[in-house]
């Protein structure tokens, strides 16, 4: 896949609003993300995310996890948008994988 290839991403706290990144890392982060959630609620929070897909990040896209804060955030409303993931109920937000 080129470096400079795009995909189109939504939000879901911006519901009209859409951005191009980059491909390639928004898939490895979407993949390391899906890996760490869990199944059903309560999940994780995005603090206890942030650490566990560490495991599953590609280095050549995050070499020694750097930029991975921004790239989980920005898979994460998307797939909030999209119904992939959830969010459970109250603070902090926690998130699992919609069923």
């Amino acid at each position: 896949m080129p470096d400079d290839e795009k995909i189109l991403i939504e939000s879901i706290t911006s519901p009209h609003h859409t951005e191009r990144v980059n491909k390639a890392k928004y898939m490895a982060m979407r993949h390391a993300l899906l890996a760490a959630l869990p199944e059903q609620a309560p999940g994780l929070t995005v603090a206890e995310a942030n650490i566990a897909i560490l495991q599953h990040l590609s280095e050549v896209e995050f070499p020694n996890g750097a930029k991975a804060g921004w790239w989980l955030k920005a898979v994460q409303l998307d797939l909030e948008a999209k119904r992939i993931i959830q969010r459970g109920p109250g603070k902090p937000v926690r998130l699992f994988k919609c069923p």
